[in-house]
């Protein structure tokens, strides 16, 4: 029973080696945002993901302890007619990047644990199909919002100096 403690901390790093092994180190994580609806209504959250590896990935899945389920769904009209489907994967290219935006793919947050209001940073683990993870902050923001808000009025600044948080595990 006196070993128990010391056991318990050589498992807790072995856990955060393999953890560590399978970062993201790859993917860049920007202007990553959640659109919040009232009540336990579901979110959309929304993230610009930039691959610099020499090789496809894919985003299959995420979680969160703020929420009961995570789905990447997919944002379509046509004929007039609007639909979400849920899917399994968005590819980001090597050396590119794939966007999460309103009207096209996301991440669909259901049942949240407690509210979430505007302001809110909410912790999401995006999974990739090479095993990979990348925890990445999202910024909670109102059901009007169509972006991080973080955009100049002016759009004359460059893309890096918009202030957004690099969640790139170093």
């Amino acid at each position: 029973m006196k070993h128990a403690p010391v056991f318990v901390l050589l498992a807790g790093l072995a856990l955060a080696t393999l953890v560590h092994a399978a970062a993201a180190d790859h993917i860049r994580a920007t202007h990553a945002w959640i659109r919040v609806l009232p009540g336990a209504l579901p979110a959309g959250a929304y993230v610009t993901l930039e691959n610099n590896g020499d090789r496809p990935v894919a985003l299959t899945g995420a979680s969160s302890k703020a929420y009961a389920q995570v789905m990447l769904h997919h944002s379509s009209t046509a004929g007039g007619v609007s639909r979400m489907t849920m899917v399994d994967s968005l590819n980001v290219p090597a050396h590119g990047k794939a966007e999460l935006a309103p009207a096209g793919y996301h991440l669909m947050l259901m049942q949240p644990a407690t509210s979430v209001k505007p302001g809110t940073t909410v912790h999401l683990l995006l999974k990739f199909s090479d095993g990979s993870t990348l925890p990445t902050d999202f910024i909670a923001r109102p059901a009007n919002a169509l972006d991080d808000g973080t955009a100049p009025d002016d759009g004359t600044a460059p893309e890096d100096s918009t202030g957004h948080v690099d969640h790139r595990l170093r």
